[in-house]
């Protein structure tokens, strides 16, 4: 079996979304999207301005956070998986773990938003501007907990096989190769995915104390929105 196989499931996933079909929902999603970034800028306001972790945080709200252009992203995807006996042979076996997994961040994170955005859009029709109250009260409606927590889980899955895997002089030599080819073929957006999460690591000294870092933070957020807490989302101290 192809080892981006995956990448089908996940993009099938992906394009049974409601907000494809649906503008009403595509809005509010957005709304939910810029108000989870601005909540996440606040929130880890302390760790974001680290000068070593500004790429990081970076790619973290613009990629990993529902990226502006996902759609573009998971058009090539297809594409990709359409010629994966190809691919399989210039991309490096970790390189395409490791992406996979940032993608399945991706659309993970837009499927709880869009869930967090139907809520809204049937407990206040008339589409107000979003507040921490009503998010708070949407979470504890919808009961994400365990998801959210699955999607924490993942995410230092990632960490860690950033630096095991994506550290490598040679994978990233590798990966530098075939800038051309994805030039040629029309996958720069996929490259470019791929090269944010190369530079965002750089500077670190390691990508995986990053992520902990984050998702300690995150977790206490979810503990205390469902333990009624009203003030769950102030900034890590």
């Amino acid at each position: 079996m192809s080892k981006l196989a995956v990448l089908d499931d996940l993009l099938e996933l992906y394009y049974q979304l409601n907000y494809h079909k649906k503008p009403e929902i595509l809005a509010r999603l957005q709304d939910v999207q810029q108000w989870q970034k601005q909540r996440m800028q606040h929130t880890h306001a302390k760790q974001f301005a680290e000068k070593h972790n500004v790429l990081m945080s970076e790619y973290f709200i613009n990629r990993l956070y529902g990226g502006p252009d996902f759609d573009a992203l998971a058009q090539q995807i297809a594409r990709l998986t359409r010629y994966a006996h190809k691919a399989e042979k210039l991309i490096p076996d970790n390189a395409i773990k490791t992406g996979t997994s940032g993608v399945q961040l991706a659309i993970l994170a837009v499927q709880l938003d869009e869930q967090v955005a139907m809520q809204l859009l049937e407990d206040y029709p008339s589409n107000p501007p979003l507040t921490d109250e009503m998010m708070r009260l949407t979470y504890l409606k919808l009961d994400q907990g365990k998801d959210r927590l699955l999607q924490l889980q993942l995410l230092d899955d990632l960490g860690r096989n950033l630096d095991k895997y994506m550290r490598s002089f040679m994978v990233y030599t590798a990966f530098k190769m075939c800038k051309g080819a994805a030039s040629k073929y029309n996958f720069e957006i996929m490259y470019d995915f791929m090269q944010d999460g190369f530079l965002a690591m750089k500077p670190l000294k390691s990508a995986e104390k990053f992520v902990r870092e984050f998702t300690a933070v995150e977790r206490q957020i979810v503990q205390r929105v469902h333990a009624g807490d009203p003030n769950p989302f102030r900034p890590a101290a």
